[in-house]
C-alpha cells in the first residue's frame, strides 16, 4: 500500500537506556494491530530488537525501521540505542525523522544521556514530545521528572497529562488537552473515559488553559479568537498545536506505562492527528545552496540514512524519499560518484521482518537489497537532476585503539571485514598510520569497539586484539647547534664524499634571517605531519654546489620523519646550510642525503631537543555526587583543571589532558559514574612533555632498537 506524503509521520524514540524505548515501540506496534502479542527484551523476541548481539547484551545497539497503521496514516517509528557509543545510529534517524519522541525513565528523570540526545535534537531543529515512561515503577516520580525537563529544556516543555495514581498499581491518567480521564484495565490497551474528579479539576484546568494558551500563540487568528471566546475548539486547538510543534514553540508531555500498555494509544493519536507530516517541515538544505520541498510530483530524490549487513541478505540499504515517487525497477543515480543503482525491491519493514511493495512517495521510509556502489549518508537521484542532500555530521571520535591481527596472512581478511562493518557507522574511522607503524580504529566508546571486535570474529571468522595505541609525538628544539658531517666511502671503483656545514634553530613566523649568514635562497614548507620546516641555502663561493641542495634537504626530511630522540616527527626548525664540500668525481646526490642526515642528527642532540605530546581539552559532564570521584580520576592523568561550572543540573568540568592519559578513559568514566556522565574531547595543541618522561620515552625507543637490531 503506498501512502500519500500528508498521511505519513516519521517518529523517532530517543532516551538514555533503561528509559524503555523498545517497550515503548513494542507496545506502539500492538496498539495499531500491526503485531498480535507483544513481545519483551527479557524474552529477547521484541520487533527492534532482533539481532543476536541485541539478545545477548539486552539492549538495542542498532536504530530499527517499523511502520503502523494508524487510522488509515503510515506511522514510521525509529527505535535507537540509548548507549551514546552508538549515537552514530540516532544522528542518522534524525536526519530523516519529523518528530523526536524523548523518553524518560519516571524513576530516575533527566539523565546525562537524555542532555546529550537533546543536543542533536537542537541540531536538527526536530519538533519534540517528551514521553515520561515507566510511571508505574514503585519510585516513579512524575512531578520531579516534569521538573528536571522543564529545568533543562525550558518551558517549552508542556505537560499534558499526569498520571493520577503513579507508582505500584498505576491505571490512571488524566488528560488535560481533552480534559478527560482514561482509566486502565489490569491488561491495559483502550482505557474507559472517566470525569475528572472533583479534587483534581483546578489542577487539570490550568493545566488546560496553559495548552489553550501555547496553541493560540503561534497563530494570530487564534489569538483573536481565543480572545474573543476565552477557548479554543478542538480543531482549532489541534491546528494551534500543530503549528506550535513544528516551530518547535512547544514542547508536549505524556505519560505511560509501555510496559503495561497504558497510555501509548493516546500518543500515537497525538503524533497522527497532531504532529507534522514531512511536507510540513522545513526544506532539506542540499550542498551548493538551495533546498529541496518534500514534494511527490519533483523528481525523486532518496537518501539513504543506514545501511545494515545481514547474515545471507548482505546490505540492507534503508532510505527516506525526499522527493517524487520511487517505484521497483527504477534507477537513480549516484550524486556521490556518479554510478547507477537500479531499484530491483522495495520494502517496508518491521525490524527484520520486510514486505516488498511497488513504490514508496516522498516522505516514506523504505529499504531496498543489493545496492552495488550507495552506502550511508549518500545521495541518489533521478538522472540528470543534479542535487545532493547535505550529508550527515557526525560527531569527532572519542576513543581509539591498535588493531591487531593473529598474523600478517590475516591482515587483509580484517581490514575487508573493519570495512564493511564501517561502511555501516560512519562514526567508526580506520586509518593505516604511517607514522605510527600501527592500524588504528577510531570510535564513540569502549562498547563500540567491543561489538566491532565481536562482529569481526562472528561473523567474517577473523580473530583479533586491541592494543593500546602508539602516541604521535613531535620532536623539536630550543636553541641554536652547528655541526658538519664528512661522509666518505670508497669501494674500489666510483666513491662517495660529501661533507655538509649545518645551523639549525627553532623556527616561528616572521623570525629574523640567521645572524653571520649570507641567504641565498630561503624556502619554508608545510609539513604533512603539521608544523613547519625553513630551509636557507647561505653557501657563498661554491663549495657545494647548489645543485646538491634539493638532495641535501631531502635528506633532513628523512630525519625529521623519523626524529632522533624516539622516532616521531620533527617540526618547526630552521635549518641553514652554510658550508661544505664537495668532490669532482665521488659527489652525488646520495652521499650529500646521508652526509645531511647525520650533520641534522648530531645538531639536534646539541640543540636541546624537546619532545612535544599532544593535549585534548576535554570537557566532561557528571551529576554532582560523583564530581570529586571524576576529578581524582583526572588528576591521575596529569590533567590540568581549566574550569569547573554547571550545565543544565549536571556539574561540568574542562580540563587539559595528554592524549597518552586518555587509553580507555570512557570505560573508566562510566564506572566511576555507572553511566551517568558523558565527555567530549578536541585537540588543542602540543606541549612540552615533562623532563622525567621525555627520559623514559627516549630509554624505552633506544632499547626498543637495539632489540631490533
Amino acid at each position: 500500500m503506498s501512502y500519500d506524503t500528508s498521511n505519513i509521520r516519521n517518529a523517532v524514540l530517543l532516551g538514555h537506556p533503561g528509559s524503555g524505548k523498545t517497550t515503548l515501540a513494542e507496545t506502539m506496534l500492538f496498539e495499531s494491530g500491526s503485531i498480535t502479542r507483544r513481545g519483551t527484551v527479557e524474552d529477547r523476541n521484541t520487533v527492534s530488537d532482533y539481532t543476536d548481539i541485541e539478545h545477548e547484551r539486552g539492549n538495542s545497539i542498532f536504530a530499527a525501521l517499523m511502520h503502523d497503521d494508524w487510522r488509515g496514516n503510515k506511522i514510521n517509528v525509529l527505535d535507537t540505542p540509548g548507549f551514546d557509543d552508538f549515537i552514530g545510529e540516532v544522528v542518522s534517524s534524525l536526519k530523516v525523522a519529523d518528530t523526536a519522541l524523548m523518553v524518560i525513565n519516571a524513576k530516575s528523570g533527566v539523565e546525562v544521556g537524555t542532555e546529550l540526545l537533546w543536543e542533536y535534537v537542537e541540531d536538527f531543529k526536530t519538533p519534540t514530545l517528551f514521553v515520561v515512561n515507566q510511571v508505574d515503577h514503585e519510585k516513579s516520580d512524575f512531578d520531579a521528572a516534569v521538573e528536571q525537563a522543564t529545568a533543562r529544556f525550558g518551558n517549552k516543555v508542556l505537560p499534558i497529562q499526569y498520571p493520577l495514581n503513579q507508582g505500584t498499581g498505576f491505571n490512571t491518567i488524566v488528560d488535560a488537552l481533552r480534559m478527560t480521564m482514561y482509566v486502565f484495565p489490569p491488561e491495559g490497551g483502550k482505557p474507559e473515559k472517566q470525569e475528572i474528579p472533583a479534587s483534581e479539576k483546578d489542577r487539570v484546568l490550568a493545566m488546560h488553559n496553559a495548552i489553550v494558551e501555547a496553541a493560540a500563540e503561534n497563530d494570530e487568528e487564534l489569538m483573536e479568537r481565543y480572545f474573543e471566546h476565552g477557548t479554543l475548539s478542538e480543531e482549532e486547538l489541534a491546528y494551534g498545536l500543530r503549528v506550535a510543534i513544528g516551530k518547535r514553540a512547544v514542547f508536549p508531555l505524556f505519560c505511560v506505562s509501555a510496559i503495561n500498555n497504558m497510555g501509548s494509544g493516546r500518543i500515537m493519536g497525538f503524533i497522527n492527528d497532531v504532529c507534522p507530516a514531512p511536507n510540513q517541515r522545513s526544506a532539506a538544505p542540499l550542498v551548493g545552496g538551495g533546498e529541496l520541498e518534500c514534494n511527490p510530483d519533483d523528481d525523486t530524490t532518496i537518501f539513504i540514512f543506514k545501511t545494515h549487513n545481514e547474515p545471507r541478505v548482505g546490505n540492507i540499504s534503508y532510505f527516506k524519499v525526499f522527493s517524487g515517487v520511487l517505484k521497483a525497477g527504477d534507477e537513480l543515480v549516484n550524486a556521490s560518484n556518479r554510478t547507477t543503482e537500479r531499484f530491483g525491491q522495495l520494502y517496508i519493514a518491521n525490524g527484520k521482518n520486510r514486505e516488498p511493495v511497488d513504490e514508496l512517495r516522498a516522505g516514506d521510509l523504505g529499504c531496498t537489497v543489493k545496492l552495488k556502489n550507495s552506502h550511508t549518508n549518500q545521495t541518489l537521484t533521478k538522472k540528470g537532476t543534479d542535487r545532493e542532500i547535505e550529508p550527515i555530521k557526525y560527531p569527532n571520535s572519542r576513543i581509539e585503539v591498535a588493531v591487531v591481527p593473529p598474523s600478517k596472512n590475516e591482515m587483509e581478511k580484517l581490514m575487508k571485514a573493519l570495512h564493511s562493518i564501517a561502511e555501516e557507522d560512519p562514526t567508526l574511522i580506520i586509518e593505516q598510520s604511517k607514522t605510527l607503524k600501527q592500524t588504528l580504529l577510531y570510535g564513540q566508546g569502549q562498547l563500540q569497539l567491543d561489538l566491532v571486535k565481536h562482529r569481526v570474529e562472528s561473523e567474517f571468522g577473523v580473530s583479533m586484539s586491541f592494543e593500546k595505541p602508539r602516541i604521535p609525538y613531535r620532536e623539536t628544539i630550543t636553541r641554536e647547534a652547528n655541526e658538519m658531517y664528512r661522509h666518505k666511502k670508497q669501494t674500489g671503483g666510483a666513491g662517495q664524499f660529501a661533507e655538509v656545514h649545518m645551523r639549525i634553530e627553532p623556527y616561528y613566523d616572521g623570525m629574523p634571517d640567521p645572524s653571520g649568514l649570507t641567504v641565498r635562497n630561503a624556502e619554508v614548507e608545510d609539513l604533512p605531519w603539521g608544523g613547519k620546516l625553513a630551509y636557507y641555502w647561505c653557501i657563498v663561493g661554491g663549495s657545494i654546489d647548489s645543485r646538491f641542495s634539493n638532495a641535501i634537504k631531502k635528506g633532513v626530511l628523512m630525519k625529521m620523519e623519523e626524529g632522533p630522540l624516539t622516532g616521531s616527527n620533527c617540526q618547526d626548525i630552521r635549518v641553514c646550510i652554510y658550508d661544505g664540500k664537495m668532490h669532482p668525481v665521488d659527489s652525488n646526490d646520495m652521499a650529500f642525503m646521508i652526509a645531511s642526515q647525520q650533520a641534522f642528527k648530531l645538531c639536534f642532540s646539541k640543540a636541546a631537543p624537546q619532545l612535544l605530546e599532544p593535549i585534548y581539552e576535554v570537557e566532561i559532564l557528571c551529576s554532582g555526587d560523583v564530581m570529586g570521584d571524576v576529578m581524582g580520576d583526572l588528576q591521575t592523568r596529569r590533567a590540568i583543571i581549566m574550569g569547573m561550572g554547571t550545565e543544565g543540573h549536571y556539574q561540568k568540568i574542562t580540563a587539559r589532558v595528554p592524549l597518552a592519559e586518555m587509553y580507555l578513559y570512557s570505560s573508566t568514566l562510566r564506572s566511576i559514574s555507572q553511566g551517568r556522565a558523558k565527555f567530549t574531547r578536541r585537540f588543542a595543541e602540543y606541549v612540552a612533555v615533562p623532563p622525567d618522561i621525555q627520559q623514559k620515552l627516549i630509554q624505552e625507543y633506544k632499547e626498543q632498537a637495539g632489540d631490533e637490531d
